[in-house]
């Protein structure tokens, strides 16, 4: 696996067409007849592939395409990049994009919130924006990510995105619908300080 040129990890899932694309597109992915769907890289001179058995045109979601492989190529030469040489945040803000897709836009089968799979992907993916990011308050203790915040101790289950306070239990935040979200899908920060909403601050002050 040191030289492979592709990842298998979302491989199976089935997506609904419509829904994968306005969720990639507002990733600043495109979707065209030729190509399907990429994310260009302009400074590392890379493209991220996506490939599925899908027409993305296709004016109603009666067929589920099935997700197949992720790949990245040379912008200038279109030839295949080993995964060992993608950089790490690059491929970390790829792998998150198509985690969101199979998250949101999934078809029957495997409820991918009870995905081993998928807990180990995010792990991964969490595991090293916390080293990138250098934040020292949030460590992963198996399928949950938890955080040791001014106003308490969270656990943020990796699945299901449920978020837990140390002796109080379960706290209730209502998803934001995604149209208005912007790029940051965590439940909140590593810095609780920063929550605005009063909802929110009621729990955790309570």
């Amino acid at each position: 696996m040191a030289h492979a040129t592709h990842s298998r990890r979302y491989a199976g899932y089935q997506v609904q067409p419509k829904k994968t694309v306005a969720l990639l597109e507002g990733r600043q992915w495109t979707v065209s007849y030729e190509e399907g769907l990429q994310k260009v890289f302009y400074s590392e001179n890379l493209i991220a592939s996506l490939h599925a058995m899908a027409n993305w045109f296709s004016p109603s979601d009666t067929k589920a395409p099935t997700l197949e492989v992720i790949q990245f190529v040379d912008r200038a030469t279109y030839k295949n990049v080993e995964l060992s040489k993608v950089p790490l945040v690059l491929f970390s803000e790829v792998m998150r994009d198509v985690d969101l897709v199979v998250s949101v836009a999934h078809v029957g089968g495997v409820d991918p919130e009870a995905s081993l799979t998928t807990v180990e992907m995010r792990r991964v993916i969490v595991s090293e924006s916390l080293r990138l990011l250098k934040l020292g308050n949030v460590r992963i203790d198996s399928n949950y990510a938890r955080i040791e915040g001014s106003l308490g101790e969270f656990a943020v289950h990796l699945g299901s995105g449920m978020v837990f306070k140390q002796a109080t239990g379960a706290l209730h935040i209502i998803p934001v619908h995604m149209q208005h979200r912007g790029r940051l899908f965590l439940p909140f920060l590593d810095e609780d300080t920063k929550i605005k909403d009063p909802q929110i601050l009621m729990q955790l002050q309570g």
